[in-house]
């Protein structure tokens, strides 16, 4: 398959191009349909394809659309790899099966929404929580100003928000924003109140295929971050010394692309809580977990943050106008799927070099 035709202008082509090639190959298929449709009608679902034994020790997790709409790069990597005889050959001769979980949101992939049809961020979502959740006391701060009463924004709040910036700093308006939040249900970032419907099904789908693995390896691929094209590896385990190493001996590519983490500062990414891998402690405790997300850069932060803003505005305004609406979601696809060919190369070839050091770093004693 050429990398062009890997990819999809929309959740309902992505899946089923998605399904075909997960049966043509052979692999193990199980859906787990969503309770609503998608924005063409259209049936959801979490799908998952195993290829390769379902008893075996060494399991290789890739997964799509944590961020609903960051599935049109997910997804294409998935196609990609399912039609890749050369590396279902490379993880067959490893004895590691590969699983691929199409779709982890599909409602906001449908909808080219970040957030689940609750409008939960997924990878702020998976606490106990029968417990005192986290607070973001930055955030109560800037919610009004990130979603005003009209859009587009008008002067005075976006000179509010550049004298918050200039106050406060990049990063730190940055992880205000981005770090999760659990007190406004319609604002950005929202980590829910409880276990949201896809991480509910997740949890099922670790425990019907996780179960056999004594070594588990995921990359989740994600989009939004970075330089345009630039795969950053980030570090995505437990605070835990011997998971870093294990996850910079494997998938470091050095220069351009060393393994960060945001708990030493060194990511992209704002230090965060309530992710979405934290479920395979719960889930598959038996086996060592080594994890790491793959970012793809497209626009600037402050573009992709934009983007964001206008997308809840407008989850909140659904009387908004037609053309403003295709408007606002234009501005997302944007920010989170950069539409050459160029890009789609640069996704498919940084994720396929990922997807073979997997293979041997679960073969590294």
């Amino acid at each position: 398959m050429n990398t062009h035709a890997a990819f999809s202008a929309s959740y309902a082509a992505a899946r089923a191009k998605f399904l075909e090639a997960a049966t043509a190959a052979g692999m193990t298929l199980r859906s787990y349909e969503h309770p609503l449709k998608g924005r063409d009608g259209e049936t959801l679902a979490m799908d998952v394809a195993l290829d390769g034994s379902p008893d075996a020790e060494k399991l290789f997790v890739i997964s799509s659309a944590c961020h609903g709409v960051e599935g049109y790069c997910g997804s294409g990597v998935q196609v990609y790899a399912a039609h890749d005889a050369e590396w279902r050959a490379q993880a067959r001769a490893g004895g590691v099966a590969v699983l691929y979980i199409h779709a982890l949101n599909p409602h906001g992939f449908s909808h080219a929404r970040r957030t689940t049809h609750e409008n939960v961020d997924l990878n702020r979502n998976f606490h106990d929580f029968s417990k005192p959740l986290p607070v973001n006391e930055p955030y109560r701060d800037v919610h009004a100003l990130l979603l005003p009463a009209q859009w587009p924004p008008t002067a005075e709040n976006q000179a509010a928000i550049a004298a918050h910036i200039e106050t406060q700093g990049m990063a730190r308006y940055q992880a205000a924003v981005s770090q999760g939040q659990h007190e406004f249900a319609d604002g950005m970032f929202f980590g829910g109140t409880e276990p949201s419907w896809s991480n509910r099904t997740l949890r099922q789908v670790l425990q019907t295929f996780g179960q056999s693995a004594r070594r588990l390896a995921w990359m989740d691929l994600h989009t939004g971050l970075g330089p345009s094209g630039v795969g950053e590896r980030i570090f995505a385990c437990k605070d835990d010394p011997q998971a870093l190493a294990r996850t910079r001996a494997w998938w470091d590519g050095g220069g351009a692309t060393p393994v960060t983490s945001f708990y030493d500062g060194s990511s992209s990414s704002a230090l965060l809580t309530g992710l979405l891998w934290s479920a395979v402690y719960d889930e598959c405790p038996q086996a060592e977990y080594t994890g790491m997300a793959m970012e793809y850069g497209t626009l600037p932060i402050l573009d992709m943050i934009a983007a964001l803003r206008a997308d809840h505005w407008l989850y909140k305004h659904p009387e908004a106008p037609a053309a403003q609406h295709a408007a606002i979601k234009r501005q997302m696809m944007n920010a989170f799927y950069v539409d050459t060919d160029e890009w789609r190369t640069q996704i498919v070839t940084q994720a396929r070099q990922a997807m073979f050091q997997a293979v041997d770093g679960l073969n590294t004693p």
